[in-house]
């Protein structure tokens, strides 16, 4: 199956499910939840974190970078996270950064980042993390991004494929195109990840969606499972999404 779509289009044909962590209340009890989890000593994780800089994310991209980069100095605090930024822009524009352990250092290479019009490159990210973990242990691939075009079923192999490294997706999807949901929510289940959707009005939103991502990357599931015992009702969800065997 080949899917194209332009920026912006929904897909009538795609539901939305009530149950992922996209409902308002549950994002808000998880994420309340998740900055009380202390993550274990000694456990710490390299997370691939990439981002869609196309035209079409400039209008939130400066105050997205913002929160971001709070994300990055709060995972900062956590022993032995190292971060790689990934992002496309542009006419076959993809870079990906050296490994950062300070998140002062990968807010200020974020900074220098511009959006520019272009088309989606979302293989070429999928392609830099298998490339990454193929020599380094990877505990997640983050991904944030508002729409899909490209062809699915070439993304899905490269997701696949990270899926038999043990390297789960998460994504997170700004805005209602449904072919890029389908193709997210797709991605996510290759690789034993999570999907979510986040309102562009609400910023806060992800950078604390994406803290707990990070939390998640150094403590994994046992951080999840301690949450859910605090009774936090979105990390539950996100537990239901993530398979029970890791």
């Amino acid at each position: 199956m080949n899917v194209k779509t332009g920026k912006g289009t929904v897909d009538p044909m795609v539901k939305q499910d009530a149950r992922v962590p996209s409902a308002e209340s549950d994002v808000a009890a998880f994420l309340q939840k998740a900055k009380e989890i202390a993550p274990q000593p000694g456990s710490g994780g390299r997370l691939v974190f990439a981002l869609d800089a196309t035209m079409s994310r400039q209008p939130t991209w400066d105050q997205a970078c913002q929160i971001q980069a709070e994300m990055f100095q709060e995972a900062g605090k956590i022993s032995g996270l190292s971060i790689k930024l990934v992002y496309f822009r542009g006419f076959g524009e993809c870079r990906a950064s050296r490994w950062f352990s300070s998140g002062t250092e990968l807010a200020q290479a974020m900074s220098r980042i511009s959006c520019q019009g272009g088309r989606t490159q979302i293989r070429k990210v999928l392609s830099a993390a298998l490339s990454a973990a193929d020599t380094e242990k990877i505990a997640a691939l983050v991904y944030v991004g508002d729409c899909m075009e490209e062809d699915v079923d070439a993304l899905c192999d490269k997701a696949g494929q990270l899926g038999m490294l043990g390297v789960p997706m998460f994504l997170f999807q700004e805005g209602l195109d449904g072919v890029a949901e389908r193709a997210f929510r797709e991605m996510a289940r290759l690789t034993k990840g999570a999907f979510c959707r986040f309102d562009s009005g609400s910023a806060q939103q992800l950078a604390d969606l994406l803290k707990a991502v990070a939390v998640f990357a150094s403590g994994g599931r046992t951080a999840l499972q301690q949450l859910e015992k605090q009774g936090g009702k979105g990390a539950t969800l996100l537990l239901q999404q993530l398979p029970s065997a890791r």
